[in-house]
């Protein structure tokens, strides 16, 4: 059974980190493009953070660059978010995707809240 679970997200102030967590299993991890996505209420799905295939180049989203880094940990098929200088407009629910032609996954979220 295929699943994708976040950890990692909460409540933190202005100018502060998170580190969230993806933890996979049931699919070969390697062979999986990772990426981070976030919806933030009323707006749409968009791209935060990415691995462009099963190697290591990595996209980020205009408004993380500098901010956020992705990893990846193959032994342990995670996948992380390291979030710094956190801004209230990172306020959204963050999920994890495993993208493996024709296979597309999606974790359940976890939400980061930026506020003082």
């Amino acid at each position: 059974q295929v699943q994708l679970v976040e950890s990692g997200g909460g409540l933190v102030q202005p100018g502060g980190s998170l580190r969230l967590s993806c933890a996979a299993s049931g699919f070969n991890f390697g062979n999986y493009a990772m990426s981070w996505y976030r919806q933030a209420p009323g707006k749409e799905r968009e791209l935060v953070a990415g691995f462009l295939g099963v190697g290591g180049i990595t996209n980020y989203a205009d408004s993380v660059k500098g901010r956020f880094a992705i990893a990846k940990d193959n032994a342990k098929n995670t996948v992380y978010l390291q979030m710094n200088s956190l801004k209230t407009e990172d306020t959204a629910v963050y999920y994890c995707r495993a993208r493996g032609w024709p296979y597309d996954y999606w974790g359940q979220g976890t939400q980061v809240t930026v506020s003082s």
